[in-house]
C-alpha cells in the first residue's frame, strides 16, 4: 500500500467518527429539549389545577437537588423556564422539528426576547438555517433583524411580490452593517 493513501484512508475514518459524534450530539440535545418539554408540561398542569402552589417548585427544585446531587440545571428559575417552554410550545409535535434543533440556550433566547409567535418562529427558522452559537443569535436579535426583514418585504414591489414565497428575499445580503 502507497504511503500517501494511508494518510487518506485514515481521513475517511475521522470523518465518520465526527459525523457519530455530532449525530449523537443532535439526538442528546433533541432528547433533553423535550425532557424539559414534558417537565415544563408536569409542573405548568400542577399549578393550573391549583394542586400546587408556587412553593411546590421550589420544593421540587429542593427534592431533584437532593436526589441527584451531580445534575445541574434544574433550579427554581430553570424549572420555571421550562414551564414557559411548554405554554409557549404546547403543541410540541409541530414545532419538534425546529426547537430539537437548537440548545436549550437558544431556546431560552428566543423564548425571553421575542414577542410574538411569528417573531419566535423567525429566529427559530433563521437559527436553524445559518446554525447559530448563542453569541451570534443575540447579536442579530440586538440587530432587529425581524422588524427590518418585516420592513423590507413591505418595500419589495408589487410584481415582486406576486414571486414564490421560496424566492423573495434571494438576493437580499444576510450580513449586516
Amino acid at each position: 500500500m502507497d504511503k500517501i493513501e494511508i494518510p487518506q484512508q485514515f481521513d475517511e475514518i475521522l470523518s465518520c467518527i465526527r459525523t457519530a459524534k455530532s449525530r449523537v450530539f443532535s439526538a442528546a440535545n433533541a432528547e433533553l429539549i423535550f425532557l424539559y418539554w414534558r417537565i415544563g408540561q408536569y409542573i405548568s398542569k400542577r399549578l393550573s389545577s391549583e394542586e400546587w402552589g408556587q412553593k411546590t417548585v421550589e420544593q421540587l427544585a429542593e427534592y431533584i437537588r437532593a436526589q441527584e446531587p451531580g445534575i445541574k440545571g434544574f433550579e427554581r428559575r430553570n424549572l420555571y423556564r421550562m414551564r414557559q417552554f411548554y405554554e409557549t410550545y404546547p403543541d410540541f409535535q409541530i414545532v419538534s422539528p425546529v426547537v430539537t434543533q437548537l440548545s436549550w440556550s437558544n431556546n431560552l433566547i428566543i423564548l425571553s426576547r421575542c414577542k410574538s409567535e411569528e417573531e419566535r418562529s423567525f429566529y427559530l427558522n433563521l437559527a436553524v438555517a445559518e446554525r447559530y452559537s448563542k453569541r451570534e443569535l443575540e447579536r442579530q436579535i440586538n440587530s432587529s433583524v425581524f422588524e427590518r426583514t418585516l420592513l423590507a418585504d413591505k418595500k419589495i414591489s408589487g410584481a415582486n411580490r406576486k414571486l414564490p414565497e421560496a424566492a423573495r428575499g434571494v438576493f437580499k445580503d444576510a450580513y449586516i452593517f
